[in-house]
């Protein structure tokens, strides 16, 4: 019992639609200390993820409605990822199998052993709190040597946690962001804290590549398989064997080929150019882009079960713009960097110059920012960085109208009394959402909430 009070003040959702058992495990669990919720479903579950943040999430497999899979997999996606324990009456080595690439962390079937489960409980919580202490601490002391992404924001903190907990999975990822992001950056984090990464980690821009060559580059070919092609030649999937494949701009990606990259996904195989046998292939691909691939989907551009494939988990890199906090390590940063390769003196940049830094929305994410930097430490003949250093985009700006309009959220209307709380708020997550365009998870992670709790105060419930 004393390894039990390891997890007193944990939480625990339980999603087991067998209320009996589902009480029952709620109260072993609660015995210990923690704080344990159940539901019956895959949907009360969201309902409850969108407020409140467990530990450990227990999942029975057969759920009505939408499965325990399909759940889990809904869950990896979101910030903070829990602790997974799947339950099921219907185990076996295939599911098993499938729940832990899914980023299961244990599996039992029933009927269970009490005893068991809550060792298996214990265990799983005492792994999740040891690997948040190790990440915490190597956030708090490699920042800045975090595979080269740098930052302190709540946004890339959550980034960071996510690469450290699904870089051990085997599925597909999907990362999306702004064009200058750092998408490639956060691929090689992934690969380089996964267990391939001492294996090829291999980018192809799908952008650049004539879509005549693209199979032969991807997939390889046989001699004389097409007009010039007197040698035969391994692909990038032979290249990257055993480790990471990256496709950026994926929507570039020809729809005939994207065909082929569903099938590798699904069975591992794939067959060159001119080749009369399959072969297999052990690669983790993980897929970039700017684009909104729902958007392509609905216009026919992209495949929408390769879509679907390629989400197992998604990542979305904070614009630059949202992380006005990590601008001044980012400044440093480059600053130290670019000084050191031309072999000047430079120390740090005027109050001026770092106001205009700060303010400046930065389209082109941060490799505009970092381009900035080197320009003033190029143009820069003294010790420190001013305003004249900097290019006149950045100096010349001023925030847009949308920004000097924020007061006007408090104004009542001619005739009405001051608005009320709710109102402001409203009218605030309005504004946000037209500062990004109507991206509604973007909006909710500026305004520091869950997605269910933005539609519902889109919907007017402020309850």
């Amino acid at each position: 019992m004393n390894d039990f009070k390891k997890i007193s003040g944990q939480k625990v959702l339980i999603v087991e639609d067998d209320e009996g058992l589902a009480r029952l495990l709620a109260d072993e669990t609660s015995d210990t200390g923690a704080d344990s919720r159940w539901v019956k479903s895959a949907e009360e579950a969201l309902s409850v993820l969108a407020e409140w943040e467990p530990d450990l999430v227990v999942i029975d497999m057969r759920l009505p409605g939408a499965n325990g899979m399909d759940l889990l997999q809904r869950i990896n996606t979101m910030h903070a990822r829990p602790g997974f324990l799947v339950i099921t009456a219907f185990g076996t080595i295939s599911q098993a199998v499938d729940a832990l690439k899914a980023g299961a962390d244990d599996f039992l079937t029933k009927p269970l052993d009490l005893d068991h489960f809550m060792h298996r409980v214990v265990r799983i919580l005492e792994t999740r709190m040891l690997r948040e202490e190790v990440n915490h601490f190597r956030r708090m002391f490699s920042v800045e040597t975090f595979h080269g992404l740098y930052g302190q924001s709540r946004s890339m903190r959550i980034l960071f946690d996510q690469i450290l907990q699904i870089a051990s999975a085997s599925g597909p990822v999907l990362i999306t962001g702004e064009s200058g992001s750092g998408k490639e950056l956060v691929a090689r984090a992934l690969h380089n804290e996964s267990d391939r990464k001492k294996q090829p980690f291999l980018a192809v821009n799908c952008a650049g590549i004539p879509e005549t060559l693209m199979e032969s580059e991807f997939f390889g070919h046989t001699a004389g398989s097409f007009t010039g092609a007197q040698k035969a030649r391994q692909g990038l999937f032979a290249e990257a064997e055993g480790g990471t494949l990256l496709f950026d701009e994926i929507a570039e990606m020809p729809l005939s080929l994207q065909a082929k990259l569903l099938r590798i996904l699904q069975d591992g195989k794939m067959r060159p150019v001119g080749g009369n046998k399959e072969q297999q292939v052990d690669v983790r691909i993980i897929a970039a882009t700017h684009q909104d691939l729902e958007e392509e989907v609905k216009k026919g551009n992209f495949r929408e079960d390769l879509f679907y494939r390629l989400e197992t988990f998604t990542l979305e890199i904070p614009p630059l713009r949202d992380r006005g906090e990590d601008i001044g390590i980012l400044a440093g940063r480059f600053l130290t960097s670019f000084a050191k390769n031309m072999n000047k003196q430079i120390d740090d940049f005027s109050d001026e110059a770092m106001a205009m830094l700060q303010q400046y929305p930065y389209p082109g994410n941060v490799r505009e920012f970092q381009n900035a930097i080197e320009r003033a430490v190029t143009f820069c003949k003294g010790d420190r960085i001013t305003p004249d250093h900097l290019p006149a985009r950045i100096r010349s700006y001023t925030p847009d109208r949308n920004t000097r309009e924020i007061p006007s959220l408090f104004q009542s209307h001619p005739g009405s009394p001051l608005p009320s709380l709710a109102e402001i708020e409203q009218r605030y997550i309005e504004h946000i959402l037209g500062q990004v365009n109507g991206n509604k998870k973007r909006a909710a992670d500026i305004l520091g909430v869950a997605r269910r709790t933005l539609y519902r105060r889109l919907n007017g419930n402020h309850a």
